[in-house]
């Protein structure tokens, strides 16, 4: 774990899900999550598959019990990912707010309408916002700044390392 941290930040990772997730995108999901569990960073998730999956995937080969918490839209665990601590809930899409709300910072590749609610809910509570260059709502709003609320933009990043700079500037690491 990274010494300078004096507490557990959690960054979501959202993007895409299942067979809507290309291999390009679970590699850069992989990639991030070894890059995030490796600088002491716990990752939050739904807990589903492609993006999710291979974040979580990517942090526990880092560590076999890298911190990786998927917030369920469903009561039923086994549904989960295999990688990741389920917190099930009877909430359906509803539980994207959880996820924004629990997180220090969100990251999101690619993604489709799910992804952009997670965007939209992170915006509203203020968190950063961090958007891979790549198809999908992330690739649409990197670099933009949503409405009125904040004058802030979504920073665009194209690497894990990139993520983590922005992380360590923007939560004052």
């Amino acid at each position: 774990m990274n010494q300078r941290k004096s507490k557990l930040y959690w960054v979501g990772v959202v993007g895409d899900a299942g067979e809507a997730c290309t291999p390009e995108k679970k590699r850069i999901a992989y990639q991030l999550g070894y890059a995030l569990a490796e600088a002491g960073y716990g990752i939050i998730t739904g807990g589903m598959g492609g993006v999710m999956e291979a974040a979580c995937q990517g942090a526990r080969a880092f560590a076999e019990n890298a911190p990786c918490l998927g917030i369920l839209p469903m009561m039923d665990r086994s549904k989960a990912n295999p990688y990741t601590w389920a917190i099930p809930t009877p909430l359906g899409e509803m539980r994207n707010a959880l996820v924004a709300a629990s997180c220090d910072a969100l990251v999101a590749i690619g993604g489709g309408a799910g992804t952009l609610s997670e965007i939209a809910f992170a915006w509203m509570y203020g968190k950063p916002i961090l958007a891979f260059k790549v198809d999908g709502w992330s690739g649409r709003l990197a670099g933009q700044t949503l409405d009125h609320r904040r004058p802030d933009p979504i920073y665009s990043v194209e690497s894990p390392q990139e993520v983590l700079h922005i992380l360590e500037k923007t939560l004052l690491i």
